[in-house]
């Protein structure tokens, strides 16, 4: 009689086998120390019964056993017991035995194929999911609907859309493409790689849609940077009348984030609240970062404070939050509380070294730097050290910036140089800019920004032969400027608009109230900086393409849309830049109103004629 000894430990406890079902499956007891499972006479059924509790419960060891005792008896390398070994093997993330014994099986089973292929589709490594789909169509097998996700999910991990191609081709071919779930599987697969068409395509395909296949679009459009399509579909998913789910408000109010859309943000947190999502933290947390990201800190704290558990990524949203603001008191002390109960992560360390950042605190930023490495064996990444050399750079120690940069373990981005030469054009430095644009031309020589910061410091420093001959070099490699637009939102409406726009239609009421204010600036001690404008221009015509900048006519027609005394809440998707900075503290002085202003690295909040960056920024 073949016996299976199995020691009784509190492992062991956990799988709860009740009596009646220890009594079916044979188990006798000899002490309290250890358990001794009969498994002869037993059927083919009562076999697979046993081994699909081991799968549902993870029990690899008790698994392990048994498949010796299959082995004995003959029976390892029956198709149906062994495919469910299999399934038990990868389901505990033992591959290496479960492609053993998948090697050893007849091979006419698509179960079996799905079961192996899944395995490595979700735990990796993923080339090997591809190679046994290819394995599995040259040995005749039709893949079925269940084939597909998983296929396709290998491809999503990888980014591997040219392979993407030919699975959908293969989808095509056994006609599974109107499947919802296969639907998904594409949808998100696309989206991984960054075509949202080819997503959308196959979504507009499939009739009958369920939430996880308006969650997969909604997802690549979020992730993608169409977060204004993410909140059309989302609208379309209401109408269709599909309950959303978590997932459906987290993507939505993200993408509401990433637009300070604040109206539609609001709109997301009203809908979600009459859904019963109140009490859901992750939709909570989204709602921090979108008030957060809309201006409106003081919300996105209340909302923080409501959560019944604060996991860390909610306790990084708010951190980020007050960074992001300027707010960098703050933000250390939120990190304070937080190390209390939760333990950081690399998120919660760019948040911080972000709010030292733009706070100016240099010896605060060192220190959160060191604490990092060395407390919590955390490595910096690119985004650390671009922090740490923008800190350092600003307060002119350019050299020990470069030398950091040296040093880095890392290989430095184009995040890590900008911030060089931001600070090379703070400070003047002209010879040390010149070495950062070399490097920035190597990483990306069709970007057009660093060429207009190469520009401005030659400007600065009077070498106009320099200002020329960056000029010369961008119209000969046809690199053209970034369109600087800037847009605001009022009765629910954006409002956009590029530098020296004529297109909208209070053009003449904006530009009337533009003159009124530059003259009340001028009264106040206003003097324009046209020293980065191009030097073969007469001062007239400086002074008038300043003040014709987007954030301007934006403002402007925030003044004469909205009534007196409102806050306004402006975007631009360039940095503002230092004579709009000047100019529009005179304006929310005059005009007594409070201008928000978000840039493509933080906010400004402009109040009685001073921001809350300090003019450290």
């Amino acid at each position: 009689m073949m016996l299976i000894r199995i020691q009784y430990t509190s492992r062991f406890k956990k799988y709860h086998f009740s009596p009646n079902y220890r009594y079916k499956c044979g188990y006798m007891y000899h002490s309290h120390t250890q358990k001794t499972a009969h498994l002869t006479n037993l059927s083919h059924l009562q076999y697979r019964s046993i081994l699909k509790t081991f799968t549902a419960r993870r029990a690899i060891q008790p698994g392990k056993q048994l498949h010796a005792h299959l082995a004995v008896t003959g029976l390892a390398h029956d198709t149906i017991l062994a495919t469910k070994l299999v399934d038990l093997y990868c389901s505990c993330n033992f591959l290496t035995l479960a492609h053993q014994l998948f090697d050893k099986i007849p091979k006419q089973n698509v179960f079996l194929w799905n079961v192996l292929i899944r395995g490595y589709a979700w735990n990796g490594p993923y080339e090997v999911a591809l190679e046994l789909f290819y394995r599995m169509v040259d040995h005749g097998v039709v893949p079925d609907k269940f084939t597909f996700p998983f296929v396709l999910k290998a491809c999503s991990s990888l980014s591997a859309e040219s392979v993407g191609l030919d699975v959908h081709e293969h989808v095509l071919r056994t006609g599974w493409e109107k499947d919802v779930f296969i639907g998904a599987a594409l949808v998100d697969m696309y989206a991984k790689c960054g075509n949202t068409s080819r997503a959308r395509n196959v979504f507009d395909k499939i009739p009958d849609r369920d939430v996880v296949l308006w969650n997969s679009m909604l997802a690549g459009y979020g992730q993608n940077g169409f977060p204004e399509e993410c909140l059309v579909l989302c609208g379309e998913m209401a109408l269709n009348g599909v309950r959303p789910t978590v997932s459906t408000l987290v993507t939505a109010i993200s993408s509401a984030a990433d637009m300070s859309a604040l109206p539609r943000g609001r709109e997301l947190h009203g809908y979600s609240w009459r859904l019963g999502f109140n009490i859901q933290d992750k939709v909570k947390t989204a709602l921090v970062d979108m008030y957060a990201k809309s201006g409106l800190l003081k919300v996105a704290r209340t909302v923080f404070n409501s959560l019944m558990e604060k996991p860390v990524v909610s306790w990084n949203a708010m951190i980020t939050g007050y960074a992001m603001h300027g707010h960098a008191m703050e933000a250390l002390d939120l990190f304070e509380k937080m190390t209390r109960d939760t333990r950081p992560d690399h998120i919660t360390f760019v948040g911080v070294l972000s709010a030292c950042n733009h706070g100016g605190l240099l010896n605060k930023g060192r220190e959160f730097f060191d604490l990092m490495i060395h407390e919590y064996k955390i490595c910096p990444t690119v985004q650390h050290y671009s922090s740490m050399i923008d800190l350092v750079g600003h307060y002119g120690r350019l050299d020990e910036a470069y030398g950091m940069i040296n040093k880095m373990p890392v290989t430095p981005d184009s995040g890590v140089w900008g911030a060089l030469l931001n600070s090379c054009k703070i400070h003047g430095n002209v010879e040390l800019a010149e070495l950062a644009l070399e490097k920035l031309i190597e990483l990306d020589p069709e970007e057009p920004g660093k060429y207009v910061i190469m520009s401005n410091i030659y400007a600065q420093a009077g070498n106009y032969k320099g200002v020329e001959k960056i000029r010369k070099w961008m119209t000969h490699k046809d690199i053209k400027k970034d369109d600087a637009y800037s847009w605001i939102e009022v009765n629910n409406k954006i409002h956009s608009f590029l530098t020296n726009d004529t297109s909208h239609p209070m053009c003449d009421e904006i530009n009337a109230e533009l003159e009124r204010v530059e003259k009340l600036m001028l009264e106040a001690g206003y003097v324009p900086n046209t020293t980065p404008v191009f030097h073969d221009v007469d001062d007239d015509e400086k002074r008038t393409s300043l003040c014709r900048h987007s954030e301007r006519l934006a403002i402007a027609f925030g003044l004469i849309s909205t009534p007196p005394k409102t806050k306004l809440l402006i975007k631009k998707n360039l940095n503002v830049c230092e004579d709009c900075h000047v100019a529009i503290k005179f304006m929310s002085k005059i005009t007594e109103r409070e201008i928000v202003f978000r840039d493509v690295n933080r906010f400004h909040t402009f109040k009685d004629g001073v921001c809350s960056c300090g003019d450290y920024w």
